[in-house]
């Protein structure tokens, strides 16, 4: 062959194997089975004798089967992984709203936990200034200062 011969030969087959790749969507296997069955298809057109063509017609029915099985089983796969992201992606979310939802009930209780000890020193002292009174109130009755 020509050195001009062996490139072109090259870029013809690696062109072939991307048609028949992004045919499949990226599965090597369905790509082959497509590949397989293109052929049986050619060998079936340059069949000349009756005998020999209902083979290839057969040959070519369980190649295009096959495709299509290979076909339904990526379209499986890729439908799988999808649900599979969106699981993920549920469950992620669900963590972020439960992380969210435990802050906002720690915030609360601190607040109001504030509160309601803000509010028992303020009883307390309420409590403590009337007693001082009572007691000052009962010592000058009874002669004290």
């Amino acid at each position: 062959m020509s050195n001009r011969a062996i490139p072109a030969v090259g870029v013809a087959v690696a062109a072939a194997a991307g048609y028949y790749l992004y045919q499949s969507g990226g599965d090597p296997k369905a790509a082959e089975k497509r590949l397989e069955a293109d052929a049986a298809k050619l060998r079936s057109k340059a069949s000349t004798t009756n005998t020999s063509e209902v083979q290839n017609k057969g040959s070519e029915l369980q190649k295009n089967a096959s495709v299509l099985a290979s076909d339904a089983r990526a379209e499986v796969e890729r439908l799988a992984n999808q649900a599979k992201a969106k699981g993920s992606e549920v469950d992620a979310k669900l963590e972020a709203y439960r992380a969210d939802a435990a802050k906002k009930l720690e915030g609360a209780y601190a607040e109001t936990s504030s509160k309601v000890n803000e509010a028992a020193d303020k009883f307390d002292r309420n409590v403590q200034q009337g007693a001082k009174e009572a007691k000052g109130t009962l010592s000058s009755w009874f002669g004290g200062k």
